[in-house]
């Protein structure tokens, strides 16, 4: 499911907090927290090296937003990606394909950050994003419920739960996309055949 594209930035207050969010989800990324300065992210976006603080208070707090936003998308895209009329096993291999989606897709750096960062975010702003991610989790946990109770999953179902998105969240290290040239892709697989095998190591036979 790729990402939409943004539309061009305007300089209303909203917009450029919005950037703001986006750059440093990249940077953050890209070069971790500690090594991501608010000086480089407003370099990024074109302002001023303290314009960022008329937006948020420090770096901590961007780094909140950052999950946030990340948190926000990928609930938006998951309930509009899982049907609820469908089986249990059709919910669960779209919410799998879905979730590969938000680490992977295109502009895709808002989770990774929360993987990787999570504990340079101090306590009182890991509450806004707990609750965010509980939601998240909900959706989840439903689908494996079924799952369970039909006997088809091979696993308690909150511990497949960790496990699953935790074995998934970890493809941020080590996917990378299947390039242009066959050659090259030999040995690599895309999103969709990812989470067909994904699917298939969880899963008892229907």
């Amino acid at each position: 499911m790729p990402v939409k594209p943004r539309p061009p930035a305007t300089e209303g207050p909203d917009n450029r907090r919005a950037d703001l969010v986006r750059v440093a989800a990249r940077l953050f990324r890209e070069k971790g927290f500690d090594g991501t300065t608010i000086r480089d992210i407003a370099h990024a976006v074109g302002m001023r090296s303290g314009s960022p603080f008329y937006h948020f208070a420090n770096k901590h707090e961007l780094l909140m937003a950052v999950m946030e936003e990340g948190l926000r998308l990928g609930l938006d895209r998951t309930t509009d990606a899982v049907d609820p009329s469908l089986s249990a096993t059709e919910r669960f291999r779209q919410l799998v394909r879905t979730h590969y989606g938000i680490l992977h897709d295109t502009g895709s750096d808002f989770i990774p950050v929360m993987l990787y960062d999570w504990r340079s975010l101090p306590a009182q702003y890991k509450r806004r994003i707990i609750e965010l991610k509980d939601r998240y989790d909900a959706i989840w946990q439903r689908t494996l419920d079924e799952l369970h109770e039909q006997g088809l999953l091979r696993a308690d179902a909150k511990l497949a739960r960790l496990m699953i998105l935790g074995a998934m969240n970890f493809s941020a290290t080590w996917y990378r996309a299947r390039p242009k040239s066959a050659r090259a892709a030999t040995h690599r697989v895309d999103l969709d055949e990812l989470a067909a095998q994904t699917v298939a190591l969880v899963l008892h036979p229907a």
